[in-house]
This record gives structure tokens, C-alpha cells and sequence, in this order.
């Protein structure tokens, strides 16, 4: 499918597209409605256009995928198997709570980043995902769950700085179109030279993350290859480089392996580093894969690294992932293989 497909455009976009084949104005406002509010697959069921042009159009790219496969975990999280209209499949995920219902999108086929503790990043990297292909993960879970979306996070499959204009792109149809407010919207990185000041630059008011994962530069590169290439300190000049630009705090995110990055000596370590920095930390006790040997720390040394930080003024969560069951947790999507759906 080519950029040219109607989801992920404004008003103002589909109405110029409508004229231009040869409709009225006021059929791009009934084609937004279509596409955001009813969740339309193909032109040709849009009921108030005339038949004679739905049938000429009824072929044209609207954007939508297709769900190839469908879990559901114990505590009614939802994970998706999307299949694209080139044929590769990218995984989302559903996650209901009291009066809110949250989506972790993919943003790329696949990931380049091969951190050593994370599913997705095992099968490579494939390519970009268009901002449509963004928007529509999102729709798709509205629909299965018949139910609006309140929350969305950019957590899936893929670096999101690493395909900065398409992830703006769904950012601002996310916000226009579907009517999701930006603060609503979590945009997480493991941290690429130049791509944070590159996103401050165009202010949004999403909430941004950054997995950190590690309290100093030789233990980050042991878990996150890419860091090699960006000083833990530069990093964090560039986050607060960030909050300046924003005016938005920055959240770090901390997946705690046992054994590994779980001493108390690393909570201190980690609270020097971001002592007086407008941020806030959510620990996340690791959440298991095959293809790594990582052990989740016991609910004491959780703890115990949580009171560390506390201690020392830090302003700290423990975020426990759901859908842990599906294997929709957090670090758990992988591009798994159509062939082994049947």
C-alpha cells in the first residue's frame, strides 16, 4: 500500500482529495466521520455517497489491517496480531483499566535496537511503519473492544525516534482525528544521539519516556547495544535539554533484572544521575522471554531499590505490565510468523 491511503489525513486533507475527484467540499467532512468515527473499511460502505462514485473508488487504500490472530490474558488484556496490507504483521496491544482502555502501538516492523532483554528486537528490524499504519492499530482496539481509546503508548514493536516523522504524523491525527489529547500519548525511547533534541523540537505535549535501564554507561551498553554510540551522560544533557525546550518532564524508564541492574548500590547510583532533574522513574520488574536468561527480582528487592530512590528525594513507581500471560507484556512482542497461526 502506498502513503497515498485516507487514514491518518485531516479534514482538510480529505476534503481537498474529495474535490479532487470531482465530489463536493462538504464530502470530506463525511469521509473524516467515516474514517475516525465509524471505522470504515472501504469506501464503497459509506452509505451517504452517491453508489455511482462509491463503486469508481471503491478500490482506493483507506489503510486499514487486518486481524490475523487475537489473545486474550486472565486479566482482560488484549494482544493483536496485525497483518499490513504488504503482508508483514506487526503485534498491539489492549490493556482495559477502571474507565480507561490504553493502547501499546509498534511503530516499526520489527526493531533495530537488539536490547538484550527484549523479544521484538530478536527477529531484526523490517522497515518503518506509515503513520496510518499507526492510527489504525489504535482504531482496530476501539473496535474490538467496542469501547474509546483514552490512552496511548508508543511501547511496541520498534524505536519510535528512529521513524520521527510518521510517528509525529499519528501523534497529531491521534490528537485532531481520533480526539485522543496529547498528554494522553507516551512516546518511549532507549535513547538515539540527535533524535531527542529532534523531537523537542516540534513541542508536543505527549509524555515522554526514555528507557534507561541501567545506572551507569558500561552496564547500559551490556543490556542496550545501541548505547555504545551515546554517553549516559549526554543522554541525560539531552533530556534536560528536552524539559527545557517542552516544558514537559521527562519519565526514565527502569526494567529491573535480578541480579543484574537490582542492588541497592545501583538505585543510589541512579538517583545521582537524575538528582534535580524534572523527571519522574517507573521501575518495571522484568518481564520473562524465551530467548533470554533474565530472572525477575523477588517483590523485596523491588522494593528495596523503590525505598533507595525514595530516600533520596526521587520521585518513583513501580509499573507491573499486563497481559503477562499473552505474552503482551511489556518487552514480550515479537514479529511472530503468520504460518504459525494456523
Amino acid at each position: 500500500m502506498t502513503s497515498t491511503a485516507l487514514l491518518g489525513k485531516s479534514v482538510n486533507e480529505l476534503t481537498a482529495w474529495v474535490q479532487e475527484q470531482g465530489q463536493p467540499a462538504y464530502r470530506g467532512k463525511q469521509l473524516h466521520q467515516w474514517l475516525y468515527e465509524k471505522g470504515v473499511r472501504s469506501l464503497s460502505d459509506i452509505s451517504v455517497f452517491p453508489k455511482s462514485w462509491r463503486e469508481i473508488v471503491a478500490d482506493y487504500p483507506i489503510g486499514r489491517s487486518t486481524i490475523a490472530h487475537r489473545s486474550i490474558a486472565p486479566d482482560k488484556t488484549r494482544k493483536y496480531l496485525l497483518k499490513l496490507a504488504d503482508g508483514k504483521v506487526v503485534e498491539t496491544v489492549g490493556i482495559p483499566s477502571h474507565k480507561r482502555l490504553t493502547v501499546c502501538v509498534s511503530s516499526q516492523v520489527g526493531c533495530a535496537m537488539a536490547c538484550d532483554f527484549c523479544a521484538t528486537g530478536k527477529d531484526g528490524f523490517t522497515r518503518n511503519l506509515k503513520s496510518y499504519e499507526i492510527v489504525d492499530q489504535v482504531l482496530t482496539v476501539q473496535e474490538d473492544f467496542q469501547q474509546r481509546v483514552s490512552n496511548v503508548v508508543y511501547m511496541g514493536m520498534g524505536e519510535p525516534l528512529l521513524n520521527i516523522p510518521d510517528v509525529v504524523a499519528s501523534v497529531k491525527s491521534l490528537n485532531q482525528d481520533v480526539g485522543i489529547g496529547q498528554r494522553n500519548l507516551t512516546i518511549s525511547t532507549v535513547g538515539l544521539p540527535e533524535k531527542i533534541l529532534q523531537l523537542a523540537s516540534y513541542e508536543l505535549q505527549v509524555t515522554f519516556a526514555v528507557s534507561l535501564h541501567a545506572s551507569n554507561q558500561k552496564l547500559r551498553e551490556q543490556l542496550i547495544p545501541s548505547a555504545k554510540h551515546y554517553p549516559l551522560e549526554k543522554l541525560l544533557n539531552d533530556c534536560r535539554e528536552y524539559v527545557k525546550i517542552t516544558g514537559r518532564r521527562v519519565t526514565f524508564e527502569y526494567v529491573l533484572l535480578a541480579q543484574v541492574n537490582d542492588l541497592p548500590e545501583h538505585a543510589s547510583e541512579l538517583a545521582q544521575k537524575i538528582r534535580g532533574f524534572q523527571s519522574h522513574v517507573n521501575l518495571i520488574p522484568y518481564n520473562p522471554i524465551q530467548e533470554a536468561d533474565y530472572q525477575r527480582p523477588s517483590e523485596q528487592r523491588i522494593q528495596a531499590f523503590k525505598n533507595v530512590l525514595q530516600n533520596q528525594n526521587i520521585t518513583v513507581s513501580v509499573r507491573y505490565s499486563r497481559g503477562l500471560e499473552a505474552d503482551a507484556a511489556c518487552g514480550q512482542l515479537r514479529a511472530t510468523k503468520l504460518e504459525t497461526l494456523s
